[in-house]
């Protein structure tokens, strides 16, 4: 068994020429969403699967930068019932934390019972991603706000959070769901309209990495705030 650090956090573990994507559980012997559980040298690493999170195939792809680590202050927008948001959580670990944003009460109740009930640095928050002035008084400046959702304007529910909650020089990382913005336009037009729209609002856009075959017509946009 193998295993090397492919950024602060995220891990790969190879197993008879099986690679896994895995992050270090910050709740030893606790599974999420029935992930494989790997103890090596006496951590214990949750396996991350590419098909159920848009992340962890943004990482399998060879995306260049992962902005999410250790001690940051992440605003999630999609969290749904936790699978992505789980894994971002073990990243930053006791230091950080995640207010987890979803607007859908079943997968928010989810979240809550099977993954923030565990994990004391996850604050999930029943609102419109849309309406990001809706939110509690209790978030601070974020140092990432991580984006998945599924509506026609993700570009600017990421610029309306970001003017409100991401501090000078934070990060963006964005899935962009092209059927979700336009479902008669070619994929690639839609990503570069959503990337434009970072880059109109002063983001520099560091990498924009397509996801198949693990998310059909699906890209994850990597964007940092001109400081």
């Amino acid at each position: 068994m193998e295993i090397r650090e492919l950024f602060p956090g995220v891990f790969q573990i190879k197993m008879d020429d099986n690679p896994l994507l895995a992050t270090l559980n910050l709740t030893p012997g606790r599974s999420v969403y029935g992930e494989r559980i790997i103890t090596v040298e006496g951590r214990e690493f949750r396996s991350w699967s590419p098909y159920r999170s848009k992340l962890a195939a943004a990482l399998l792809k060879g995306i260049g930068h992962m902005p999410i680590s250790a001690g940051n202050k992440v605003l999630y927008l999609g969290a749904a019932s936790g699978t992505t948001c789980s894994h971002v959580s073990d990243i930053v670990g006791p230091k950080g934390h995640v207010w987890a944003v979803d607007f859908a009460s079943r997968p928010l109740r989810d979240l809550v019972d099977n993954v923030a009930r565990y994990r004391g640095n996850i604050s999930p928050m029943m609102a419109d991603a849309r309406r990001p002035e809706s939110y509690p008084a209790l978030i601070p400046t974020v140092d990432v706000i991580y984006a998945d959702v599924a509506q026609p304007d993700q570009h600017g529910i990421v610029t309306g959070n970001a003017d409100r909650y991401l501090k000078a020089d934070g990060w963006a990382v964005m899935a962009i769901k092209a059927r979700s913005v336009d479902v008669t336009r070619p994929p690639r037009e839609v990503y570069r309209e959503q990337v434009k729209g970072l880059d109109d609002h002063g983001f520099d856009i560091i990498e924009v990495l397509e996801l198949e075959p693990y998310e059909k017509d699906h890209a994850m946009a990597v964007a940092r705030r001109s400081a």
